[in-house]
């Protein structure tokens, strides 16, 4: 009777956590929902009362997607520019850190340890405390107000992290493996490329993801370092319709608020089975 009672009790206790820990999303969750709401909702009305109910459904929003918008660059121009130092820095990032994070793992060099401990030092440094110098640097070597200076920028200083990170999985995979392949004539480059590399296709699919939305959602250097219109993203974009707050069109902020957000939502829809299965340093199983 009273082992009954004990497995009624664990029951209870185990719906009784399922419970709250919905609660807790849904609380966590619903702002961020509401949000996302009332930014469709205010993007198609021309305006809204009570601040949630549209008064009239319109497309006037989104002129911008067909027509020149004055004082502003072509949007497919701008959106291309995005594109381009997302796809780059994704490239760049998952390419050296695939490289760098073997190197740090099987290699060992002398300095190795500080070098380990200097990629963690170098990943806390505040980017915002760098400008001066990165400034200096882009006007010296002539890529300011240049969307390459942007991509190498962003992937210098996202590359230190991913390698930590790609470690990790290099450390997961057993040395016998390499062995073997040394064994049977494999070079070293070969055995990284035709046997390790395989294995840790989950770690590059995920650097590569991080990659790409974190050069999709830079504003801070392109804000500062990029000057003409034609070098504009979409974060830029977004940042000259707010202009002066007190006059902006919301509508149309909206609108282009909600264009800037939707291909993350449609790259993540394809992205999402490797992002549930992996942890940090490896796979879940």
């Amino acid at each position: 009777m009273a082992e009954l009672r004990l497995n009624f009790f664990q029951r209870n206790s185990s719906k009784i956590s399922q419970a709250v820990m919905i609660i807790i999303l849904v609380l966590i969750t619903s702002p961020i929902l509401l949000g996302y709401a009332w930014l469709i909702l205010r993007s198609f009305s021309v305006d809204m009362v009570h601040g949630f109910i549209p008064t009239k459904l319109t497309l006037k929003n989104w002129r911008f997607l067909w027509q020149e918008m004055k004082g502003y660059p072509n949007i497919w121009r701008t959106f291309l520019n995005t594109f381009w130092i997302a796809l780059w820095v994704m490239i760049l990032e998952a390419l050296i850190t695939s490289m760098g994070g073997y190197a740090l793992s099987r290699y060992d060099f002398p300095g190795r340890t500080s070098m380990l401990r200097f990629i963690l030092v170098l990943h806390a440094f505040p980017s915002i405390s760098l400008m001066v110098a990165i400034y200096y640097v882009l006007k010296v070597i002539g890529l300011l107000d240049n969307l390459w200076g942007i991509i190498l920028l962003k992937a210098s200083l996202e590359i230190p992290w991913g390698t930590w990170v790609m470690k990790g999985f290099y450390d997961g995979i057993p040395w016998e493996l390499e062995w073997a392949g040394l064994v049977d004539g494999y070079g070293r480059f070969e055995v990284w490329r035709k046997i390790v590399i395989p294995l840790v296709k989950p770690g590059i699919a995920v650097t590569a993801i991080f990659a790409f939305l974190s050069g999709w959602s830079e504003f801070v250097f392109i804000n500062t370092f990029i000057f003409s219109q034609n070098a504009w993203t979409l974060s830029k974009y977004v940042k000259g319709i707010i202009g002066d707050f007190r006059f902006a069109d919301y509508g149309l902020l909206t609108a282009v608020g909600l264009f800037y957000v939707i291909p993350t939502i449609v790259f993540f829809f394809f992205v999402n089975k490797y992002m549930i299965k992996l942890t940090i340093g490896g796979v879940k199983g």
